[in-house]
């Protein structure tokens, strides 16, 4: 286990002394050791430091990844909501236009049933205008051959003014 109060660094183990001891270790050996394990700890502690700066910058672009991805989300939620929002406000305008056009159908079918009572009202007056003067010209000939009949009386020859009626 770790002690984690414990720290040692490149610097303290090179400068550990292991004292002296009859028939101990060879001094040449340990600081041999010692020396790489110093450098070995050296390097370490270049790739902890290395690590820990390429985490925090991975830390540091997942925070801004997730900026991003929440601006997005925040886009799309907002570009969801214009689109129901346009969509709306079309069937709107669309409801309107249709009842706009049907109070104009309206109004010219209307208008068209008006135009026709009066072309049918019209229609009868010119009718009734052709009955009277076919009438009047029933009447105006009928006096004109009463006229005629009446000077050709029966002195005159009904037979030579049949013949000149047939002329005529």
């Amino acid at each position: 286990m770790i002690d984690e109060a414990f720290h040692l660094t490149p610097l303290d183990v090179r400068r550990y002394d292991f004292g002296r001891a009859f028939r101990g270790y060879d001094p040449a050996r340990v600081d041999q050791f010692r020396d790489q394990v110093a450098e070995e700890m050296e390097r370490l502690s270049r790739v902890n430091q290395d690590l820990d700066a390429k985490a925090r910058s991975f830390h540091e672009q997942l925070r801004s990844f997730r900026e991003r991805d929440k601006a997005l989300n925040d886009a799309l939620v907002s570009a969801q909501q214009l689109r129901a929002e346009m969509r709306e406000q079309a069937e709107r305008e669309s409801q309107l236009i249709v009842r706009e056009a049907q109070q104009e159908a309206e109004k010219l079918v209307d208008m068209g049933k008006a135009e026709l009572k009066k072309l049918e009202g019209e229609m009868d007056a010119l009718a009734r205008s052709q009955r009277a003067f076919i009438a009047q010209m029933r009447g105006l000939i009928s006096r004109q051959l009463s006229e005629i009949d009446a000077t050709d009386g029966p002195g005159h020859g009904s037979a030579s003014s049949k013949s000149g009626t047939d002329q005529g």
